[in-house]
């Protein structure tokens, strides 16, 4: 019986294979573009199934179908979606609408929003996707390398550090940072926006488009556009991360005997190189056994590994994102909860961070919508007196940070970085930070919307800074008191209080309208500012009691007290007016006028117009159809824009008190004394930045391939320079309304879209470049290395030329020399003029130092490479800089920091020494060791000591998983991705070993490693 039914089953599975099988339907078709020409590569898939085929070369496909009901997929990059059901045909033609996703992108602009291809000014946009992936804590780093123009550089990656924004390179010598706007609103900074609730940020790059911020738009305006409730459809989304922090690279320093050796040399060399006299610091025997000495004396002779005790391998980070948005016809809301903490490379130092933010939408009525947006930022910078980054790094193991029984050591006389760090006190800084803005918008008759908007920022900022006392005691003997740390010898407290608000009101009127041959649109509006800040600074020193940190147990002779507020504002009028000639002429043209407190009521208002025009070639009838290119548009633009960041009172003769003591008979008594400090300019005013755009727009292929280009030149007048006058005159030198600065520059960017069957990618690139020269400025500005002066670039190098080495004192007595201690082993520099203007045989500062080249970075690019293949997604960005003359700072190279730190190691073997042969120091790259050398002569600012800076940069990696929709639909979800993410893996760059390429001399740049889940419900 159970053999009868096996085959009654396998007859019946039979008949059902046969007559599924014979239900398929063999289809075959072709498919074209709106010309009619075929396409290549487009995929074709059965809906809701994976089964699936593409077209061939001439657009050609075949494909098996279940039944005529089923649904046919067509999909191809650069194309519109298209489905069709499959019916009686079996020979299908289809055509594929050009989908002009690019075009119709709409990107943020001054007090709105526009299509992109409606827009004739300069603008780089960059989503909001693109920076969350990357997984910083901090937006500013994050926009490192995404757009062309833009210029971020960070010197740091300790916890909660910021990075600098520069757009279209240096418009002024004084204050070159960006306007940051967040959903039409100024903001202090543009990392109090978490870069998960960011939709899109578009950088406003020349006149024409940052014209309508006047004032305040001279060094460009970033617009941050955040994410709102889209849907009627209620969604949860959870976002969390744990990962490391690594440094990219770290200097090594000498061994121990290799350092004995070093400064025996260093001392020998500056006592003039007696003989017998190699060992004078160092006996023979310390040099050779000092690890041996170590193990019978620790104390006498420690071995203390700086590095190891002061930086750990790795620093942890976390962060928690929940995001909530729902809503209704009449009302919808997005809610989002961040939460970050990250820790630095060493211990006591760490940032938390926790970010709100609530966008909620009303419609009261059909005519009356209103917006009433919140966000709150609580964050806590915890960190020690002292950064042991350095220390770490210079502190020779000979000295003991810790006595052999684990007490504090004496380090080098008193100097212990390491009780400073673990034992030194406290220096933290706590924020909180509110942001609202209510708006209301009336739209009384079709097209006209009358919009007001008001939003106060509210702030405030406690830091408590709390040094400790630190003794230390002999090395054998616990009772016996043997002094103080150095820098820690009282117990000190100071604290300051920081309270303020901004308060902006705006009031818009938006008219547009389309009157089918051509389309016009107008802004005008109104803006008010003001600003109202308060310091409380308090302190109090030498106190008794080491271990509270309160104000109230300060010794009375010993506190201070101080405070003040300051107050600005601002009032605008602006205007846009837009035009749009049949898709084909572009217009725009835009004005502000501004007035300041900071300037007299003489001088305080200024007025900034602007004026784009753009063509798009490819609408003409003339332009060929058929062509390659998809989309062609030439632009233009011209405007002024405005800087006035100088101070809050520059016109007014302001007094300022002080306490000074003087003699009342006998008696030596305090007083407050009054005095005018700086000198009163009454007609200051704005500096006037003139812009110049030329540009194109292009899309190739079906817009697959995007390629644009702007080349602009600026130029500053009436830069506001502080000047020098005459010390008689008792008052600190004041700014003016002097000097001129000229830059020009372009940039470039290009991308490419596509899919091959179910694999999609996108390749993205940008590059940018300027020079800023300096016009006449009424004097010179020394900036240590660098020099700002008329026909120079901004902030170019400053210093000697030099010709190598002194070899022999023969060289040394035939050639002038920048001072009498010179010997051979030192840097030789060149007689480049004199007082007459021509080479007098003598090396002189006033003379003889001449620019050197730029000191800013040139050839700045980035780009992503996106691939999505299936469930599987992966973005690779990299970001870099061409060409750069960076300088080897002393703190790089030179070997005995106040005569004891340990000599960096990449000297070693490779410096000037009487212990090499002739050809070993011809071949040498740094000089001898000495005291008297490096302080008068080698480590002075010279072209010695500039290399090529330029890098490439492994900015960021993400690879992601995301579960089938059946197993999420499983699990009650909409969606859960893995993912796991790197940041700053490694770069290619000239540097020396251990130093990384964009680390400040004191700090350090580390590789993030993560890993992540994403799950929406």
């Amino acid at each position: 019986m159970k053999s009868k039914l096996n085959v009654f089953i396998l007859l019946l599975l039979s008949f059902l294979s046969f007559h599924a099988m014979a239900q398929e339907l063999k289809i075959a078709g072709e498919v074209l573009d709106e010309e009619g020409l075929p396409l290549a590569g487009v995929t074709v898939g059965i809906k809701n199934t994976n089964q699936g085929t593409i077209t061939d070369f001439d657009g050609h496909f075949q494909l098996d179908v279940p039944s005529q009901n089923s649904i046919l997929v067509f999909s191809s990059m650069g194309f519109k979606t298209m489905e069709v059901t499959v019916g009686s045909s079996k020979n299908l033609r289809i055509m594929l609408e050009t989908d002009t996703y690019a075009l119709d992108e709409v990107v943020a602009i001054g007090y709105g929003r526009a299509k992109k291809k409606d827009l004739s000014g300069s603008i780089a946009t960059v989503e909001g996707d693109v920076l969350a992936k990357r997984n910083t804590t901090q937006v500013a780093q994050a926009l490192q390398g995404t757009m062309p123009g833009v210029m971020v550089t960070r010197s740091n990656s300790q916890p909660g550090a910021s990075a600098t924004i520069r757009v279209r390179g240096i418009t002024t010598i004084g204050d070159s940072d960006p306007l940051i706007i967040v959903d039409g609103v100024p903001v202090a900074s543009i990392n109090d926006v978490n870069a998960a609730d960011i939709q899109d940020i578009s950088v406003l790059k020349d006149a024409a488009s940052a014209s309508i911020y006047g004032a305040r738009a001279a060094a460009g305006v970033v617009l941050i556009t955040t994410k709102r409730a889209k849907t009627q459809k209620s969604s949860l989304t959870y976002n969390v991360t744990y990962g490391v922090d690594k440094p990219t690279s770290f200097p090594e320093m000498v061994d121990v005997k290799r350092y004995l050796e070093m400064i025996n040399e260093f001392t020998w060399n500056d006592a003039g190189n007696p003989e017998g006299g190699e060992y004078s610091l160092y006996t023979e025997e310390e040099v050779n056994n000092w690890d041996a000495l170590h193990q019978d004396n620790p104390n006498q002779y420690p071995l203390t590994d700086w590095t190891d005790l002061m930086i750990n391998d790795y620093a942890p980070r976390s962060s928690h994102n929940l995001s909530f948005a729902s809503g209704n016809e009449n009302f919808r809301t997005r809610a989002s909860l961040n939460y970050e903490q990250v820790d630095a490379l060493y211990d006591h130092n760490s940032f938390e961070r926790v970010m709100t933010r609530v966008n909620n939408e009303f419609t009261i009525s059909k005519k009356l919508k209103a917006n009433v947006d919140l966000s709150y930022i609580y964050e806590v910078r915890k960190a020690p007196t002292i950064d042991p980054v350095v220390s770490a790094q210079r502190y020779p193991d000979i000295f003991a940070a810790l006595w052999d029984d684990g007490r504090i050591g004496m380090g080098q006389n008193g100097f212990n970085t390491y009780a400073r760090l673990h034992y030194g006190g406290f220096d933290n800084v706590w924020r909180n930070k509110l942001n609202a803005r209510l708006s209301l918008a009336y739209e009384p008759v079709e097209n006209l919307v009358f919009t007001g908007v008001f939003a106060p920022y509210l702030y405030n900022t406690k830091g408590k800074r709390f040094e400790k006392q630190i003794s230390y005691y002999d090395a054998d003997d616990p009772s016996q008191f043997a002094g103080y740390i150095s820098n820690a010898e009282t117990t000190n407290l100071y604290e300051a209080r920081n309270d303020g608000r901004n308060l902006t009101t705006q009031f818009l009127v938006n008219y547009s309208k389309d009157f089918g041959g051509y389309k016009l649109d107008f802004l005008g509006g109104y803006e008010g500012f003001s600003s109202f800040s308060e310091t409380l600074d308090a302190s109090a020193e030498n106190y008794t009691l080491r271990n509270y940190p309160y104000l109230s147990l300060g010794p009375l002779d010993y506190m201070r007290n101080a405070g003040g507020a300051t107050e600005t504002a601002y009032r605008s009028y602006f205007g846009r007016v837009m035009f749009d000639y049949k898709g084909k002429y572009l217009l725009q043209s835009n004005v502000r006028v501004d007035g300041s407190s900071r300037f007299h009521p003489d001088y305080r208002w200024g007025s900034f117009p602007s004026i784009s025009a753009g063509w798009v070639v490819s609408e003409e009838s003339f332009f060929p159809k058929n062509s390659a290119i998809s989309y062609l548009k030439l632009k233009a633009s011209w405007g002024e824009l405005g800087n006035e960041r100088i101070g809050n009172y520059p016109y007014q003769s302001t007094i300022g008190y002080s306490d000074a003591l003087f003699y009342r008979g006998d008696q030596v008594v305090s007083a407050t004394t009054a005095a005018q400090y700086y000198y009163a300019i009454q007609d200051i005013s704005w500096e006037t930045t003139e812009t110049a755009n030329f540009g194109l727009e292009s899309y190739f292929f079906n817009n697959r391939l995007m390629l644009t280009f702007d080349y602009y030149e600026k130029t500053t007048k009436d830069m506001l320079l502080e000047l020098e006058i005459p010390d008689y005159m008792g008052f600190e030198n004041p700014d003016q309304n002097t000097g001129n600065m000229y830059t020009k520059g372009w940039d470039a960017q290009v991308s490419w879209k596509d899919n091959i069957g179910e694999l999609r990618y996108s390749l993205s690139a940008n590059i940018s470049d300027f020079k800023s020269k300096m016009g006449d400025l009424g004097g010179i500005v020394f900036r240590g290395s660098t020099i700002t002066r008329e026909g120079t670039e901004f902030n170019e190098w400053y210093g000697y030329k030099s010709d190598g080495l002194y070899q022999t004192e023969e060289e040394i007595a035939e050639s002038p020399a920048l001072n009498s201690s010179v010997r051979p082993g030192d840097v030789k520099y060149m007689d480049i003029s004199g007082p007459e203007g021509v080479p007098d045989g003598q090396i002189t500062p006033d003379y003889d130092r001449v620019p050197l080249g730029g000191s800013l970075p040139r050839y700045q690019y980035g780009g992503n490479i996106n691939v999505d293949y299936k469930n599987f997604d992966l973005t690779v960005g990299f970001q870099g800089v061409g060409k750069r003359n960076a300088r080897l700072t002393p703190s790089m190279v030179k070997p005995f920091h106040s005569g004891w730190t340990n000599p960096p190691g990449i000297i070693d073997g490779n410096y000037w020494s009487l212990y090499n042969t002739p050809e070993e120091n011809q071949s040498v790259r740094y000089p001898r060791l000495s005291y008297v050398g490096a302080e008068n002569n080698n480590y002075e600012m010279s072209d010695f000591w500039l290399i090529e800076g330029g890098y490439f940069r492994l900015k960021n990696i993400v690879l992601g998983y995301t579960l089938p929709k059946s197993a999420t639909e499983f699990l009650g979800i909409q969606n859960l991705r893995f993912f796991a993410s790197a940041t700053d893996l490694f770069s290619i760059d000239k540097f020396p070993k251990g130093w990384d390429p964009e680390a400040a001399d004191d700090s350090y740049i580390t590789s993030t490693l993560l890993l992540g889940a994403t799950v929406k419900f």
